[in-house]
């Protein structure tokens, strides 16, 4: 199971759960009853699917998190699952960059939430990118390239700063990673705003990220 895709599944009825586990057995599945507990997971582990359902436990709504999921997980299609929606809500989902890819009601017909993983394993996530990348190139858009080599050179070096000092009690040393990665000071302290607001680095690693240094 280790090589198959994860779905991380936010769902807090547990007879939901187990159709999820009946259709998708092949895969590797990660459960979370409410958005709060799959934002942690996500810090944690980055899942290949995500399927959101809107009323959660503790009273909270899967729709209020899908900016911060779609921060935290550009690349990674969001299939919500939900019969409390409105058709408007519905809509709403599927709109904007920060949008979810696909939006299915329950009770779900567990054929169409198949074929709707498998398409979104296979032509959705990086793979959009891709393509999105080359539609970039065809409208001769002369700074694509530019764009998403700064885009995914940063999230690179952003995944390795992680790894690097994540688990670390010591403080990082900004010149010394700026060094490393062959980036300005400021860069590296941008990299540390960003991987403690999308919790994926605890604010006492670098206390100071709200007044960031220049360049000296």
């Amino acid at each position: 199971m280790t090589n198959s895709p994860t779905i991380l599944i936010i769902e807090d009825d547990d007879l939901q759960y187990e159709i999820y586990e009946d259709v998708f057995s092949k895969y590797n599945l990660v459960r979370v009853t409410n958005g709060t507990q799959a934002l942690a997971e996500i810090s944690k582990n980055l899942p290949n699917v995500l399927i959101l359902d809107h009323v959660l436990s503790e009273g909270e709504l899967g729709l209020d998190f899908l900016p911060e999921f779609k921060d935290l997980l550009p690349f990674v299609p969001i299939v919500v699952v939900s019969g409390a929606l409105e058709v408007h809500q519905q809509l709403e989902a599927l709109q904007g960059p920060r949008r979810a890819h696909y939006c299915l009601t329950k009770p779900v017909d567990v054929h169409a939430l198949k074929k709707t993983v498998a398409t979104a394993l296979k032509e959705c996530g990086e793979q959009e990118a891709v393509r999105q990348f080359e539609a970039l190139e065809r409208s001769r858009r002369v700074d694509a390239l530019d764009l998403f080599s700064r885009s995914t050179d940063r999230l690179s070096r952003q995944n390795k700063i992680r790894d690097s000092i994540g688990k670390s009690k010591d403080r990082p040393n900004i010149s010394a990673l700026a060094r490393q990665f062959n980036v300005a000071r400021r860069t590296i302290i941008r990299d540390l705003q960003e991987l403690i607001r999308r919790g994926q680095l605890k604010p006492e690693v670098y206390p100071e990220w709200e007044n960031p240094v220049e360049d000296e």
